[in-house]
């Protein structure tokens, strides 16, 4: 989706379960506006503010960490992350699937349910040992990271698509009314919450950080709403039989369901040989409409049926 962060303007910091982890140069923001939005968290001399920043930059990744190992499990695709200001991307594609797609979304989330376990035993330690009194900066330091992990929690789960919350709630209506009707409905409530989120902005000194979440998540949910139309056409449309995707066994549609990367132009790729009508652009790889999944064309299963048995005497 074009609201989302690409690799462009990233560099690449890491590599770790075969995940590559993208910083983009955004993330240098993030001091500023955390320290903005943030002044208790953020506040105070300079050391503190910086481990602050890095803890909030290890919680964010381990969420992020969270999707892509549990899209790997399902047997979907998750090759990178990116970090950026409003928090991570891990660029995960489950099988389509509504339980995949629950468990890809979910993960993330049971991340930061499991810190908040931890730091919660380390508070109500710190607590009892008496570090208030003894060691004040770190009792309070560690008071702000438990605060911290659970406002990331709260805010993700949120009922609002694409936060993890919308996501949770689109893959389970998945289960009842389908994959298209799902996510129109999930992109519409998220319309919602995007004004409530507009007003609460309007109401927030110092809301640039609010504002710019208010423009990513309509951003998201329009192109959420978009698909989900598409999506409405593919199921309408009648299908190829005589061919599989080789990753998800659906039969391609009948129509211009694929784009030329180089023209724009609308066309159907099993009619044209995988080649564009109008440039004359070559396609090596034939994208389900379905799991999104290029395989070569040569290799989507042809489906003949079988001569007749002669009668027996």
């Amino acid at each position: 989706m074009s609201s989302m962060p690409t690799r462009e303007g990233a560099i690449r910091i890491f590599r770790l379960f075969g995940i590559d982890v993208y910083l983009h140069w955004y993330w240098l923001l993030v001091p500023f506006f955390g320290k903005s939005a943030f002044p208790a968290l953020f506040g105070g001399s300079v050391e503190w503010p910086i481990l602050m920043f890095v803890c909030l930059f290890l919680i964010v990744l381990m969420h992020e960490f969270g999707h892509a190992l549990a899209c790997r499990q399902v047997g979907g695709k998750a090759d990178y992350i990116i970090l950026w200001p409003l928090g991570g991307v891990a660029y995960a594609s489950p099988p389509q699937r509504p339980g995949a797609t629950l468990w890809t979304i979910a993960a993330g989330p049971l991340v930061n349910v499991g810190l908040f376990i931890v730091l919660s035993t380390f508070w109500l330690c710190a607590r009892n040992l008496n570090w208030p009194g003894l060691y004040p900066d770190w009792y309070t330091f560690i008071f702000n990271l438990w605060e911290l992990n659970l406002g990331l929690l709260i805010f993700n789960m949120l009922p609002i698509y694409p936060l993890d919350g919308g996501q949770i709630f689109r893959s389970l209506l998945w289960f009842i009314v389908g994959r298209a009707n799902s996510l129109m409905v999930a992109s519409a409530i998220g319309f919602l919450g995007v004004g409530a989120l507009a007003l609460l902005a309007l109401t927030t000194p110092s809301s640039l950080m609010l504002w710019l979440l208010v423009i990513l998540v309509g951003l998201t949910c329009w192109s959420g709403f978009q698909q989900s139309q598409q999506l409405l056409r593919l199921e309408k449309a009648p299908r190829r039989k005589e061919f599989r995707c080789p990753v998800c066994q659906q039969s391609p549609p009948i129509g211009k369901f694929w784009r030329c990367g180089k023209c724009g132009t609308g066309f159907d790729t099993f009619e044209t040989q995988a080649f564009c009508p109008k440039c004359n652009t070559e396609y090596s790889l034939t994208a389900c409409p379905f799991c999104f999944n290029g395989k070569p064309m040569a290799e989507w299963k042809t489906i003949s049926t079988p001569p007749p048995v002669p009668p027996q005497a």
